[in-house]
């Protein structure tokens, strides 16, 4: 072959390679398709100075983690989170505006789609606002305004003294009502850790799909990320605001958009931080829809007396 046959020829496959990794490049809301609608998925897949390529995927629950290995075969993304073995192996296309891909779990195989998050405009969390009238989730009188996420378990939480409280390890509270922008004011308190026990976890998710870790920091890491008030596994709060377990704790959260100002005992913790995706545990990744208001209770035993959001109507 001629060299500037060569030339051309190697020219094409590095266009073409080039396009093959535009599509698949940025951030992707995922959900299983029929009847794996509950398995909710984030991918993120970068380009670095040096061609290759690099990612980040949240597996349902937990954290978001760095792909341990990425790479086009053909025109098929194939992906994995880590190198253990029988490690799930994920492989994607591109098709149209959606990403159809697959995994292999166990013995059975879920398909997935995901989509583009919203492209969200200029939002500020610290705006001036017009609110709507309150929606009060807990008066301390019922639980009528939640369900249970796991409907196949037992309720798992009750009403004692005016206080809403879990069975240890039992069910996750979902408010029958979805917020779009909102402020969320919390009172709770976790249980003190007992010798031998876990500290007390728990989390406030809004939309059902963004949590702000609920922990007794006597467990606080250090980068953050895991620690109380924190966009799980996303942004750290600016400054651990925590009392000590059993003592009553006051949130307040403003989200519009993907924006979001949070106050921990009247302290800030997050100033208008960008919220870059969903965090482990939503309930779905449909990022532009209105959502409930979720409160973890499947982990250790919390308490609420209060929790109500007020809408943003401007």
């Amino acid at each position: 072959m001629k060299p500037l046959a060569l030339f051309f020829l190697l020219a094409v496959f590095t266009v073409s390679t080039a396009a093959q990794d535009k599509a698949f490049l940025g951030k992707w809301d995922i959900m299983g398709d029929t009847p794996n609608q509950n398995v909710v998925y984030w991918l993120e897949v970068n380009k670095e100075a040096d061609g290759k390529l690099s990612g980040k995927f949240l597996n349902r629950g937990g954290s978001v983690l760095p792909l341990h290995s990425i790479k086009l075969e053909n025109d098929e993304l194939v992906f994995a989170v880590n190198n253990r073995p029988n490690s799930p192996i994920h492989r994607a296309k591109v098709v149209g505006k959606e990403l159809k891909g697959s995994v292999q779990a166990g013995q059975n195989t879920i398909n997935w789609t995901g989509v583009r998050p919203p492209k969200w405009g200029k939002y500020n969390a610290n705006g001036k606002h017009k609110f709507g009238a309150p929606v009060v989730l807990f008066d301390g009188k019922s639980l009528d305004n939640f369900t249970a996420q796991m409907t196949t378990r037992p309720f798992g939480w009750k009403l004692v003294d005016g206080v809403m409280t879990n069975d240890v390890h039992g069910n996750n509270l979902v408010s029958k009502q979805k917020f779009q922008n909102f402020k969320i004011n919390c009172e709770y308190k976790l249980e003190p850790k007992q010798p031998g026990g876990n500290a007390a976890n728990s989390g406030i998710y809004l939309r059902g799909r963004y949590e702000l870790q609920v922990l007794d920091d006597e467990t606080a890491n250090s980068d953050g990320l895991h620690n109380h008030m924190a966009l799980y596994s996303r942004v750290a709060p600016k400054v651990s605001a925590s009392k000590k377990a059993g003592e009553w704790q006051e949130m307040e959260a403003i989200i519009v958009g993907n924006r979001l100002t949070v106050k921990l005992n009247g302290q800030l913790v997050h100033d208008n931080i960008v919220i870059d995706g969903i965090t482990g545990g939503a309930l779905d990744s449909r990022e532009g829809e209105p959502g409930p208001i979720m409160i973890q209770g499947d982990h250790e035993k919390v308490y609420f007396r209060k929790v109500i959001v007020t809408p943003i109507v401007k």
